[in-house]
C-alpha cells in the first residue's frame, strides 16, 4: 500500500514538473515564432510593422541617412552603445505604439516621439518627450521619480512602478492622439498627460527643457530609441495610426 501510495505520488511530481517546465519555456518564445507579421484582422484594425525581425528597414540614425552601428540581434533592433539615436523613417502624429524593450544591467535608453529631425536639434530628446526606459534598481545614479521607467522623463513620474528587471523584456505601449499621451508598461497605465496646454507649459518651465524652446512642440515627428551609451533591445514593434 505504501509502495502504490509512494509510486502514484512520484507520478503526479513528475507530471507537474514536466507541466511548469513546459509553462516556463514558452513565456520566452524563439525568435522564429515572435510576432514579425500580422494578422488579417490585425491589419484590418490599422496596425502596421515597423521592424521585420531581421533588418533595420524604415529607420536610419538620427541626422545621417543610413543606420550606425545598431544591429538585429536576436530578432531584435539593439545597441551596445555609442551609437547615436535609431529613428524611424516615417513621421506620426495620432498613434497607438506597442513594443517590447529590454534594458542591460546598470543601463539607461528611452523612447522619444513626436522628434522634429533636423540640423538645428542636435539631438532628438531636444523636440520629443520621452517614454523612460532604465534600470530602476541598479542604475549608478539616484533616480527622482520622473527617472523611473515609464515616466515621461523629468515631468510625469509613473504612479507604479511596473518594470522587469534588467535582461528582461518588457511591454510598452504608448498611445498619441490630439495631445492626449498615455504610457503603459507590462498592462498597467503609467502615465497619462495632455500636451500644449496651460499646465503642461507651466510643469515645462519648471525643469530643464523650460529653457529648450523647440521641446514638446512638434505635431507630427519620428520615433526614437535612445542610444544612452548603454546596451538595449526592441522588438515586436508595431503601431497604427489614429485619427
Amino acid at each position: 500500500m505504501k509502495l502504490h501510495y509512494s509510486i502514484g505520488v512520484m507520478l503526479i511530481f513528475s507530471l507537474y514538473s514536466c507541466e511548469s517546465k513546459v509553462e516556463q519555456k514558452s513565456q520566452e518564445l524563439p525568435v522564429e515564432t515572435q510576432a514579425y507579421s500580422l494578422t488579417e484582422a490585425e491589419k484590418a484594425a490599422g496596425w502596421e510593422l515597423m521592424f521585420d525581425g531581421k533588418t533595420t528597414n524604415g529607420w536610419h540614425t538620427y541626422l545621417e541617412e543610413g543606420v550606425s552601428g545598431w544591429k538585429v540581434v536576436e530578432g531584435a533592433l539593439r545597441t551596445e552603445g555609442g551609437n547615436g539615436d535609431l529613428v524611424s523613417d516615417a513621421l506620426y502624429e495620432n498613434f497607438e505604439l506597442e513594443l517590447e524593450w529590454k534594458i542591460d544591467e546598470k543601463g539607461n535608453s528611452g523612447i522619444i516621439y513626436l522628434v522634429d529631425e533636423k540640423e538645428e536639434n542636435k539631438a532628438t530628446y531636444v523636440s520629443g518627450p520621452e517614454y523612460q526606459i532604465i534600470d530602476d534598481e541598479n542604475y549608478p545614479s539616484p533616480l527622482n521619480e520622473t527617472q523611473i521607467s515609464g515616466a515621461n522623463y523629468a515631468l510625469h513620474p509613473p504612479i507604479i512602478s511596473a518594470s522587469n528587471g534588467p535582461g528582461e523584456y518588457n511591454h510598452a505601449r504608448l498611445s498619441v492622439l490630439n495631445g492626449e499621451v498615455e504610457h503603459w508598461l507590462n498592462g498597467k497605465k503609467v502615465v497619462s498627460y495632455t500636451l500644449w496646454t496651460p499646465k503642461w507649459e507651466a510643469m515645462v518651465d519648471t525643469t530643464k527643457f523650460g529653457k529648450v524652446p523647440t521641446y514638446g512642440r512638434t505635431k507630427k515627428g519620428r520615433i526614437a530609441f535612445q542610444d544612452h551609451g548603454d546596451g538595449v533591445s526592441f522588438r515586436n514593434i508595431r503601431i497604427r495610426k489614429r485619427e
